[in-house]
């Protein structure tokens, strides 16, 4: 029994019309059967939500003070009671929620993208542009950040907060840039690199066309993992009063302020406490599970052990 040419090639076209599932999607499949990733996920959507729609529904704003009530406990007309200054907490506290959110992002995304092309450019050159940007990338490994930081924190008065994520994203990159530069050292050995070469594209357009993107899910874990790094370090800046100035808030100079009235008070300290601690261990939960999902290998050899 023979099969027609004509049913030969139907089949050969059917075959052809079955695609591999994309990397995007096998990846978004690995992290989404994760238990961790599911429980992570949902807790940082709740997180965002709560900052940047919780604020429309409350009856203040964070700078609103209400003089008949100093010090109150959570009540009707205050839902998480009020400061000593007769701030809702409620609204301070999303404040500073969505000022630890933004700050913790956009210095995770800055250190990221700086470490890539520092690491990358390091790795492709060879000779004199290794050796200054290793040389750059040691010395800034053993500056004192956090006392940089704190010198440089008159630079950060109200309303100078970009300033304060610039800063704190430079000290963000290093680790990750040796880790890029090890990996670009190999992977530029590559035919496909090899052939770029041979064929006069310029090395800018190789590094971020070819050995950046290939690196994706490196840079993406490390994101991730960063922004919980970045919103720590944010807080404890702004906890020794080095961070975010008022009369902006974050939810380290929210901890600090709590912190004197807790004891009798513990309203003005459990609710911004509590969401730093949900937040940060949502922001890990994420970045645990996108590692696993982008390396399974991973996973299985923390298991083993």
């Amino acid at each position: 029994m023979t099969i027609s040419d004509e049913e030969l090639a139907e089949q050969q076209s059917a075959i052809g019309r079955i695609q591999a599932p994309s990397r995007l999607r096998v990846v978004a499949g690995r992290f989404f059967g994760s238990l961790q990733g599911r429980i992570g996920f949902a807790l940082l959507g709740l997180i965002f939500l709560l900052a940047f729609a919780g604020p429309y529904i409350g009856r203040w704003t964070y700078t609103d003070q209400d003089f008949t009530a100093f010090l109150q406990p959570p009540s009707p007309a205050h839902w998480w009671g009020t400061l000593q200054t007769g701030a809702d907490v409620y609204a301070v506290t999303l404040r500073g929620l969505q000022k630890s959110l933004i700050v913790g992002l956009l210095a995770a995304v800055i250190g990221t993208t700086l470490a890539a092309v520092v690491g990358a450019f390091a790795g492709y050159f060879t000779g004199w542009a290794d050796r200054s940007l290793t040389w750059v990338t040691d010395l800034m490994l053993v500056l004192p950040a956090f006392l940089i930081l704190a010198i440089m924190s008159p630079l950060f008065e109200s309303g100078q907060w970009l300033l304060f994520v610039l800063v704190l994203a430079v000290f963000l990159w290093m680790v990750t840039s040796k880790i890029v530069r090890s990996m670009t050292i190999s992977l530029k050995e590559r035919e496909f690199i090899q052939a770029a070469r041979f064929m006069g594209v310029p090395p800018v357009k190789i590094i971020f066309r070819h050995i950046i993107p290939n690196m994706s899910s490196l840079l993406v874990v490390d994101a991730t993992l960063n922004v919980s790094a970045a919103i720590l370090t944010e807080t404890s800046l702004s906890y020794f009063g080095f961070g975010i100035q008022p009369p902006d808030v974050s939810l380290g100079s929210l901890i600090a302020d709590g912190a004197r009235t807790a004891i009798y008070a513990p309203w003005t300290f459990w609710f911004c406490s509590g969401l730093l601690i949900v937040m940060v261990l949502a922001v890990n939960l994420v970045g645990d599970s996108l590692r696993d999902a982008f390396d399974p290998t991973a996973r299985r050899g923390r298991e083993n052990r």
